[in-house]
Parts: structure tokens; sequence; C-alpha cells
């Protein structure tokens, strides 16, 4: 499918801000490219319906990041007219904040293209296991020609670059932990009866299944946002309670080490220095990390 290619080579990348905002719309390109995603705000979708892109067949994803304990949702579409489509969503669905869509600048991007799109991307979607998919039912299957097949591949490839490059690894999965490659520095948190086991990525403090910390929070915690975020935790099944004892259900990727060792402790905690290796350096001295980092 060329990931190998897409992925290694080195690419130029445009984003261009057609309001000159970087917090409005965002149009991302490879330069010499035909393939774009277009990332729309909610609060900015009039204006996107305005733009000729939106005339366009698309493939496209809708995104809540919901709160910072859990998992961002994500619903995947299609559709060849997003002038009569996003209006319905933006009526119908309350959890989205941004749409991202992916189409291209030439006419031979057909919603046959499209059709088959929606069913790979959302099957990508819940294979990497980041985005909560809140599609009520899988896209129906496409069975196209070869060829058609393989230019979908190649926009799917580019796309998930572009995705990314935006902020949104909406394909990108954890990385897994399997004998044979090449492993990350494993880390442990053992403080306040906690045993935590993680590694640390450019997009935070991967916690594995199965590390434990204490139920409770210390009094400090109880009405404070890290204690909502903890709580929150639990009720998403991120964590499960076993009677004084927590336990994460899946492996679990926290923005901030400091987030990640207040999950397992209950209590305000710097992550730079309660995750460590099996030398016993903490993760600052390995990492370089500012020496004030306490949630």
């Amino acid at each position: 499918m060329g990931d190998q290619l897409v992925s290694t080579r080195p690419k130029t990348i445009q984003i261009y801000l057609p309001g000159g905002d970087p917090r409005g719309i965002r149009v991302a390109q490879i330069t010499t490219g035909i393939v774009h995603v277009v990332e729309v705000p909610r609060s900015l979708l009039g204006q996107f319906l305005k733009m000729p892109e939106s005339q366009k067949v698309a493939v496209y994803f809708l995104i809540g990041q919901g709160n910072d304990t859990e998992d961002p949702k994500v619903y995947v579409g299609q559709t060849a007219d997003m002038r009569v489509r996003f209006p319905r969503h933006n009526a119908e669905k309350d959890f989205w904040e941004r749409a991202l869509v992916l189409l291209t600048s030439s006419d031979s991007f057909t919603q046959t293209h499209a059709l088959f799109l929606e069913r790979y991307c959302l099957q990508e979607v819940k294979k990497a296991g980041r985005y909560v998919p809140t599609n009520g039912n899988n896209a129906s299957r496409q069975d196209i020609p070869p060829p058609l097949e393989a230019d979908c591949y190649e926009l799917f490839d580019i796309g998930r670059m572009l995705l990314t490059t935006l902020g949104y690894p909406l394909f990108e999965p954890l990385v897994p932990l399997q004998q044979g490659d090449e492993q990350p520095e494993m880390l442990f948190c053992r403080a306040s009866g906690a045993d935590g086991r993680g590694y640390y990525t450019q997009d935070g403090l991967v916690v594995l299944q199965g590390s434990t910390g204490r139920r409770e929070n210390v009094p400090s915690m109880e009405g404070t946002s890290a204690g909502r975020r903890r709580e929150r935790l639990i009720e998403s099944g991120v964590l499960r309670v076993e009677g004084d004892r927590v336990v994460l259900t899946k492996d679990h990727i926290f923005d901030a080490p400091s987030a990640a060792a207040v999950a397992l402790t209950g209590r305000s905690a710097d992550g730079w220095s309660e995750w460590k290796n099996a030398a016993g350096k903490t993760l600052r001295e390995l990492k370089g990390a500012p020496a004030t980092t306490v949630e």
C-alpha cells in the first residue's frame, strides 16, 4: 500500500491559512500533490461551506477531543455534497469540535473512491485505537477494480500524513511492545503504592495495561481538576477499581508524564521525577525536561 514510500521519503508540506488565522481554517497539502486535508473549526463551518472545496467529493472526520483523560471521538463519513451533509451534522451531532476533510484538486476523485475510503479509514481508526469511532455501523463494503483500489491506498497514505501533520494521528497506533522490535526504554512509577510500567514517546507517556495504583485520592486532590480527571478515567473504564486499587484496563497514552503519575498515585506528582528507568534514573535525567513540572 505504499506506506514505506510515503513515510520514509523527505516531504515538503504546505499549510495554507485562508483567513490568515493559524487557529482558523487550515489547508494542508504536499506541495507537489493534489491531495488536501482541510481542517475546519466547527465555529467556522459556515465560512468553509462558502469555499469551493466544499463542493467536492470528500471523506471527512468529525473530531471531538473530549477531556484530557478520555480517548477523543471521531465520526468517519463521505459525501459528494458537503453543503447538505455538514449542516445536518451540525444540527444532529453534539460531540464534534473540528471537521477534517480529505479531498483532491482533481475531479478524478469520485464517490466510488470515497465509499471505499470511508470503510477503510473506519477500519484503520479502530485498529490504531487512539480515537473512539461514533459511527453506528460499519460502512458498507465496496468491491472496486484493482487500479481504483490502488488509488485509494495512495490517497489514504497521503491523507494519513497530512492529518498527522495537522495534529490528528487518527491512524497512528500506540507503539506495541513486541518481541524482536526495537524496544523503547521501560519506565516505572512506584511511588505511593503505585506499580506502573510505561514508556515515553513523542506524543506523551504510554502507560501499559495492568499497571496499578491506589484507589483513593489524597484529601488535597478532592474537588480539583486533577481529581476530577482521575474519576473520569474510572468512569470511562480506562481504570478499573479492584478493592483499594485501580488497574489500567488497556495501554493508555497521557499527554504529560505528570498526568500519568497522578492517575496512579492519586496525588499531585511531578511525573518527570516519578517515572524512572530500571537503573533508577528519572525521566528528567533521561530526557532533560524542565525542573518544575507538577500537577
